[in-house]
């Protein structure tokens, strides 16, 4: 915020001395009622084996905060206890990694194993504590199994957080250590060899956020015939055991495809039952689909690094509007926080004119591993299968998937070419191969080189057209720097002396093509059942946007989750839900709101008159919310309203434009474009 605190700096001066006329604006009805379908792809599978075929579940549940604070892990044991389970289904559970278990069975302070079957829970025994975020304690576990139960089909599942593909799963809460996806592999292939036409496993799963990455699916190959996770962040109630082990019990013939089936079916129909499943997503990886899925991953990032090195500036400006244009998970604004995760599919699409050779191989190749999947109307769009992508430009988030073994080298080597600026030299005379074999650096170049010299925009000059709308217009080497443009706008309380950021969206008057940037301003922003609230746009697309909004509810700090869906011109209150940890991993519960919650607005500000730095966090408004919460564009009232264009690069570096001054007096707008 930086730039718009300096730019504020040099606006505010002049602000008592408008004079020019500008247009009047109107204000849009909406209203946050209603849920949206499930999406499902379609498929039926038939039963792979024999009802007698015997069958081990080993469950890794990592306690964790989510224990502590709300006994999510507990509950769901306890719906595992729910089901009557045959003689030739056991269930293997490891727990651990939490300050407390909200029961009185489970041990805090221990590591214990329990086996449940159709004679019920057996506490097999009970370790010395041990860190459930390391390696060496899930392969403990994986061996333990191995060792001591003789099985036909074998399921693995992680219960926990997840963080996507550099952040990994299973945070210990006592250590602070999670396992990382090169953690994982190592944690297996320790126990069992890997095998294409045998593996050890039937399905692993993952009851965590954000694992349904190609990166966890690479790490896992030879090891396991499915797998089950979630792109999105998972709800708190999590997968519905009760219903998927039940499944099983009732029907011990049905495959890993069937039973990854049945998974996210019972999972869709709880996030239903508890109104959490407009962003919910789970997916069913067939393993045996790997390697064309890689062939198809791997050519796809050759041939963006092809174009990369030919025009490196054009061509991450075009990439990077296809990845902000996508699906992407678990937040990725500056206020809550970035996984770097989108949709493989969804960027594919977008950036089909710039790779025409190899995007719907990828999108196809895809479609073929991905069996079967479920998802909420808000992530109706995506293909199954996340990707990293670096929407925050970060180093630290970069050298983590540098290191992943997993992860393809042309992925590797596009992204580093991306925040570095620069190619290995080594890797240049290999561009023209078929493949990329080269093994990307996993360290920092000694000099990182800035592509997109984003500071040439700082202040550009604003106009007006002949209808009175403030523009700028690029130029297209100006375009080429430019991943995205939204529009930032300032409440100036000038009688007080404090300015209140309200945030960012992307509702202006885009003509790409042209490099023409109009303001839409209207005099409205949204409002939380009548109280202005700070915005942050995570994601813009044909059908609909997502936002962000800090508020505190009942006191605590989180971030509000809301929809504009164009066609019905509504916002759809989704719920609330925290920011990403210091580890990178999301919250899962997301918070309905209701009747009776207090709500406290949260804005950035800073004085007018100070020298303050930067904007400061700040509390405004408190007040209980009704019976039918809603989010309306509403009238602003009057005052002083600054507005800037911020231009966004691939790499989140941004300029702003120079500063619009809107005056609201008796619902007439007047604009200056003339005070800086």
């Amino acid at each position: 915020m930086k730039n718009f605190q300096r730019a504020l700096k040099i606006f505010l001066p002049v602000i008592f001395l408008i004079t020019s006329l500008a247009m009047t604006g109107c204000d849009g009805d909406a209203q946050d009622t209603g849920t949206p379908n499930r999406v499902t792809k379609s498929a039926n599978f038939k039963d792979a084996y024999k009802s007698s075929d015997t069958w081990l579940i080993q469950w890794y549940v990592c306690g964790t905060d989510l224990e502590t604070q709300a006994g999510a892990a507990s509950s769901d044991i306890q719906e595992l206890l729910e089901v009557k389970l045959p003689e030739n289904v056991k269930v293997l559970i490891q727990t651990g990694g939490t300050e407390q278990w909200q029961n009185n069975v489970v041990a805090s302070n221990a590591v214990e194993r329990f086996l449940f079957t159709s004679n019920g829970l057996e506490r097999l025994e009970t370790l010395q504590d041990a860190d459930m975020g390391n390696v060496n304690t899930l392969a403990d576990f994986v061996r333990f199994g191995k060792e001591n139960y003789q099985a036909d089909h074998r399921v693995f599942v992680f219960w926990d957080h997840g963080g996507g593909s550099v952040a990994g799963v299973c945070l210990d809460e006592r250590t602070g250590n999670l396992l990382s996806l090169n953690d994982l592999n190592a944690a297996f292939t320790s126990v069992y060899e890997p095998s294409a036409d045998n593996p050890p496993f039937e399905l692993i799963g993952f009851d965590a956020c954000l694992m349904a990455t190609y990166d966890t699916i690479s790490s896992l190959d030879g090891l396991t015939r499915y797998v089950t996770a979630s792109e999105e962040v998972e709800p708190g109630i999590g997968w519905n055991y009760t219903g998927w082990v039940g499944a099983l019990a009732e029907n011990p013939a049905m495959g890993g495809d069937g039973l990854g089936k049945v998974i996210c079916d019972s999972y869709m129909d709880a996030c239903e039952s508890n109104w959490v499943d407009d962003t919910a997503t789970l997916s069913v990886i067939d393993m045996s689909k790997l390697p064309y899925l890689r062939n198809a991953y791997e050519s796809f990032g050759l041939e963006a690094l092809r174009a990369a090195h030919q025009n490196p500036r054009q061509f991450f400006s075009n990439f990077g509007r296809g990845a902000a244009q996508a699906e992407n998970y678990g937040g990725n604004t500056r206020k809550t926080g970035f996984t770097n995760m989108v949709d493989i599919v969804d960027l594919a699409k977008g950036n089909k004119a710039i790779l025409p050779n190899t995007a719907d191989k990828l999108i196809s190749a895809v479609d073929d591993a991905v069996i079967y999947k479920v998802s909420g109307a808000y992530r109706a769009r995506g293909g199954g299968l996340s990707g990293f992508y670096s929407y925050s430009g970060d180093e630290q988030s970069l050298i983590g998937y540098l290191n992943l073994d997993g992860a393809p080298a042309p992925q590797k080597l596009l992204y580093y070419y991306l925040i570095y600026g620069e190619l290995p030299p080594d890797v240049i005379p290999l561009l023209d191969g078929d493949t990329l074999v080269t093994p990307a650096p996993t360290t920092p170049p000694p000099q990182r080189q800035d592509i997109f010299q984003i500071s040439q925009l700082e202040d550009f000059p604003v106009q007006m057209d002949k209808d009175g709308n403030a523009f700028v217009q690029l130029t297209p080497e100006q375009m080429e720097l430019l991943s995205s443009v939204h529009c930032q706008l300032v409440y100036m309380e000038l009688d007080n002396d404090i300015i209140l950021y309200l945030g960012s969206d992307a509702d202006i008057n885009a003509d790409w093509n042209a490099g023409i940037f109009k303001d839409n301003f209207r005099g409205v922003w949204p409002m939380l059942d009548g109280h202005p609230v700070y915005v942050e746009i995570t994601e813009e697309n044909e059908g609909y946007n997502l936002y962000s909004i800090p508020i505190k509810l009942n006191g605590v700090e989180c971030n509000l989750q809301v929809a504009y869906v164009y066609a019905e011109e509504k916002y759809y209150i989704l719920g609330a839900r925290k920011g990403l940890d210091s580890h990178g991993l999301s919250n899962r519960e997301l918070i309905k709101l209701r009747s009776g919650d207090e709500v406290t607005t949260l804005h950035y500000g800073m004085t007018i008159s100070g020298d303050d730095e930067d904007f400061t966090q700040v509390e405004v408004d408190t007040f209980t919310i009704g019976d039918n919460p809603q989010i309306k564009d509403e009238p602003l009232g009057d005052g002083h309203y600054g507005y800037a264009f911020e231009f966004m690069t691939p790499t989140e570096d941004s300029a702003l434009s120079n500063f619009i001054l809107f005056t609201v007096e008796n619902g007439e707008i007047t604009t200056n474009i003339d005070v800086q």
